[in-house]
């Protein structure tokens, strides 16, 4: 038995057998072959072509999403392409070159012309062929890969690492728990665990190495542990442990239709973060009052990416089902950095987390900026809808996105397209020169959202997915907590409501701190909203103010984790400290 500790990034424990899944990268063989043998080539190239067209028929069936479907029928359209296929063909018998050598050949010029195209929808297929034109060469090589969306027993997903989409293809009730090599409690994959209530830990080092198929894992998402082979005394430890969490996850459900409301009779509005529309059910199960951050990109992140009309039909599902509970607020594309859609691969750039992205994305690419913004006007007319733009550096990029806005609603009302005129928009605060200049910013703009994972990262010049630098990553340092307390200040000044969407907002230790600090509207994964519930209905609001003037007098990180985790222990115990 081995015990591994990790970041717990998603909460609850999972039990099941080992999946592995390894990114191996592959090498293709650049063999020469003789001319007589061009005829072999040419039929191991057809046979793999028919492997992968029976796979992606095994794969549309009546129970996948429909979003699936569209994938799958556009991969089978590229297999059967005939220009891919006498390409591919002519290219073995003029080179004399094997079949996975012109393949790829063949997929990089196809990409090149795709990438390099003036329409966005045809850059956008590069990723689609990029796919499957690997699919084939790993058929030709025999190196073919599990595919995460077939497996259909329950299993523990252990790997090196998994992208966004490769999250978000996941059937996720047959994911007891995931383990990762690498990673952050605020990667994106983290993100989505949390969003699809999956227990995770993630940052294990080589786990990948120290793991067989089939092994017994257990999963401690609350700790941040992983057992693999457990001993029997370990299993009965942990299942103990997981009996005792789901009574307490009982415990918790009973309050999803109460007020947030401290004991001294102070309410504050308790929202969701969501991904995709599949996450609404879970939204209302937990009693939100709303959602505070609708995760745009997902929508771009498929082979793709996604139609004025697609875009419309999901945050319109999103309002109309929320339509009895509160407001949607939906971000603006927040792509670049770690969140890479289709046609942006290869960009080059030294450091992505400081360049092309989220309004600096927007403003560059007008184009999917306008119809996204058209797509949100459309749908404003069926429920109350609130926009958000994400890292908003100063003045004059907000007026800049604030005017694109102004157009897009000109060419709305001249087309005689309905949307709420009355429209609320604010920004997310997640850069340190926004948080500065909060008194600027707050008169230009209906509300702040304070986004944590980016200020923090920002602020203490710590890469959030850097492991080796993981531990500099403090949601309490010093910095990071004046500038929070100086962006409620300003933005309350200002008389507009302040809300904290980023991860430290579903962070049970961090709950009291913020609510002392002053935030109105606390917004996070859905399993995330009754524990900050039950310990805001605890405690009164003199005695969180209480709290944050102890701890803005310490000047230390490690002082004020030690002395808000034992002061939230005596009150709440194991499950909010663990």
């Amino acid at each position: 038995m081995r015990i591994l500790k990790g970041i717990a990034a998603s909460s609850g424990i999972g039990i099941g057998r080992a999946f592995l899944y390894i990114h191996e990268k592959l090498v293709v063989p650049h063999t020469s072959v003789p001319g007589g043998k061009t005829g072999s080539e040419k039929s191991r190239f057809t046979g793999a072509l028919k492997v992968v067209a029976s796979e992606l028929s095994e794969m549309d069936n009546d129970s996948i999403a429909e979003d699936h479907r569209k994938i799958i029928e556009t991969h089978m359209m590229m297999i059967e392409d005939p220009e891919f296929i006498s390409s591919v063909n002519k290219l073995i018998d003029t080179d004399h070159i094997c079949a996975e050598w012109a393949v790829e050949q063949v997929l990089a010029g196809f990409i090149e012309v795709l990438e390099t195209a003036g329409d966005p929808v045809l850059r956008e297929r590069s990723a689609d062929l990029y796919d499957i034109g690997w699919r084939v060469i790993r058929e030709l090589m025999g190196k073919r890969r599990a595919d995460l969306s077939s497996i259909h027993e329950e299993v523990v997903l252990i790997a090196d690492t998994l992208l966004p989409s490769e999250a978000l293809s996941l059937d996720h009730t047959w994911i007891k728990a995931i383990a990762l090599n690498g990673g952050g409690r605020t990667s994106h994959v983290a993100i989505l665990a949390r969003a699809l209530q999956i227990p995770t830990v993630v940052g294990l080092g080589k786990i990948t190495d120290k793991v067989r198929v089939g092994d017994e894992i257990i999963v401690d998402g609350n700790l941040g542990e992983v057992a693999v082979r457990p001993s029997s005394a370990s299993a009965i430890k942990m299942r103990d442990r997981y009996t005792r969490w789901l009574e307490h996850e009982s415990e918790l459900q009973e309050l999803a239709a109460l007020e947030t409301v401290t004991k001294d009779g102070h309410k504050v509005s308790i929202k969701a973060n969501i991904e995709t529309v599949d996450e609404v059910e879970s939204v209302l199960k937990h009693g939100a009052s709303g959602i505070g951050l609708y995760r745009s990109e997902f929508l771009f992140l498929k082979p793709g990416g996604a139609t004025e009309d697609e875009q419309f039909e999901a945050y319109r599902s999103v309002i109309e089902r929320l339509k009895d509970t509160g407001a949607v607020t939906i971000r603006t594309i927040d792509v670049g950095g770690d969140k890479v859609i289709p046609g942006m691969e290869g960009l080059g750039e030294e450091n992505p987390i400081l360049g092309w992205r989220a309004v600096r994305f927007c403003l560059s690419r007008k184009d999917i900026f306008r119809i996204q913004l058209r797509a949100l006007l459309r749908a404003s007319a069926y429920g109350k809808l609130k926009i958000m733009f994400p890292m908003i550096s100063g003045p004059e990029e907000l007026d800049n996105v604030m005017l694109v806005l102004e157009q897009v609603k000109d060419e709305c009302r001249r087309a005689e397209i309905p949307f709420d005129e009355d429209i609320e928009v604010g920004i997310m605060i997640e850069v340190p020169s926004a948080a500065l200049c909060a008194d600027l910013l707050a008169p230009k703009t209906d509300f702040f959202s304070i986004g944590t994972n980016d200020l923090i990262q920002y602020t203490i010049a710590v890469d959030r997915g850097n492991e080796k630098i993981a531990y500099l990553y403090q949601p309490f340092h010093p910095g990071v907590l004046r500038l929070i307390q100086m962006i409620v200040d300003k933005g309350h000044q200002s008389g507009i409501p302040v809300a904290m969407c980023g991860e430290m907002a579903g962070d049970p230790l961090s709950t009291v701190l913020l609510l002392g600090m002053g935030i109105d509207e606390f917004s996070m994964s859905p399993q995330s909203l009754l524990e900050i519930k039950n310990i805001i209905r605890s405690i009164t609001l003199v005695e969180a103010k209480e709290l944050v003037t102890k701890v803005m007098g310490m000047n230390s990180y490690i002082n004020i984790n030690t002395y808000v985790r034992e002061w939230m222990h005596v009150r709440f115990g194991d499950f909010v400290t663990a």
